[in-house]
């Protein structure tokens, strides 16, 4: 027999194990019902998402502590607190706050590429709440939200929206999404959490 006949099936296999169990994972780590459920800004710039994704985790630190590591991330900016050889061409990402990279503005671009030339766009932003970034096309968009829960308590929720155009060059950028982006996404999330709670407990200390 020949081998393509063992791999079709194991591919079937695959495919079916990914859209039963580990996308519905994926698509929702860390997130609540509620999450789920709440709208965001940005929803409606992307109509019928192909790829719908919030995610969310709980950090010990007050909103202040937090949207300044979001403020600044990005390819040559602070990077990811991610993977740094993969999605930050090997630069550690930023352990402070970069006071140069705090003041974006609507339109700013939030660079992704390795030229920092290509990226997302701010779409729109409220200080210490939440930012949202899109791709300027309408076809995707990628929105932070901070909800505070006390004092020094948040949840740290993000949520991802992308239109797949399948026969758009970019199709091949979505499919990396599709099955990469909770890889990185959780890691930045965590690393967005370690930065903020350390900063919350610098500053406590100092006062």
């Amino acid at each position: 027999m020949q081998p393509i006949f063992f791999v079709i099936p194991i591919l079937f296999a695959l495919v079916l194990l990914y859209f039963a169990f580990l996308r519905p994972w994926q698509l929702r780590w860390g997130a609540t019902d509620e999450e789920i459920r709440r709208t965001m800004p940005g929803d409606d710039i992307v109509g019928d998402p192909s790829f719908n994704a919030t995610r969310a985790v709980t950090i010990g630190a007050s909103a202040e502590c937090i949207y300044p590591w979001i403020v600044q991330m990005g390819v040559n900016r602070a990077g990811w607190y991610s993977y740094d050889l993969l999605d930050n061409l090997a630069r550690k990402s930023a352990e402070v706050i970069l006071p140069e990279h705090q003041n974006v503005q609507i339109g700013t671009l939030i660079p992704m590429s390795p030229d920092g030339k290509q990226g997302m766009y701010v779409n729109d932003f409220k200080v210490n709440e939440w930012m949202l970034w899109w791709d300027n096309k309408g076809d995707s968009s990628w929105v932070w939200g901070i909800y505070s829960e006390g004092k020094a308590r948040s949840r740290l929720v993000t949520r991802v929206r992308v239109k797949y155009r399948w026969l758009s060059p970019a199709i091949l950028f979505n499919l990396i999404i599709e099955f990469f982006d909770i890889v990185m996404m959780r890691k930045c999330m965590l690393g967005i959490k370690r930065r903020a709670e350390a900063l919350s407990l610098s500053k406590q200390s100092a006062g």
